[in-house]
């Protein structure tokens, strides 16, 4: 299965929903993955693929400093899951994916 592309994907945290573009793409054979938010750009860490489960995790700093850990599933151009960060409860994620000409 590939992931590769852009995906808008919302948070909807305790703070309100957050939104961001995830921009995965394969380099000399290995996922990676960027992400573009509403306050900062951030490198995916520890992408991996399991069949249709996606996993990451990437430390924001904006608007505080916190590890999040994503685990979703992916469904054709739809993924959905939760994001998990320090002692809040999981987060609900959800994600389309757009053609590269809208996802900006």
């Amino acid at each position: 299965m590939s992931v590769e592309g852009f995906w808008k994907v919302a948070v909807a945290t305790p703070l309100g929903t957050r939104n961001t573009v995830l921009e995965l793409f394969t380099k000399d054979g290995v996922l990676q993955g960027i992400s573009r938010g509403e306050k900062e750009e951030l490198v995916l860490q520890d992408l991996q693929l399991a069949g249709d489960r996606l996993s990451w995790f990437q430390s924001i700093t904006k608007p505080i400093r916190m590890n999040l850990v994503f685990d979703v599933v992916v469904d054709g151009d739809e993924m959905s899951g939760t994001a998990k960060g320090g002692p809040m409860p999981p987060a609900k994620v959800s994600g389309r994916r757009e053609p590269a000409t809208q996802a900006a």
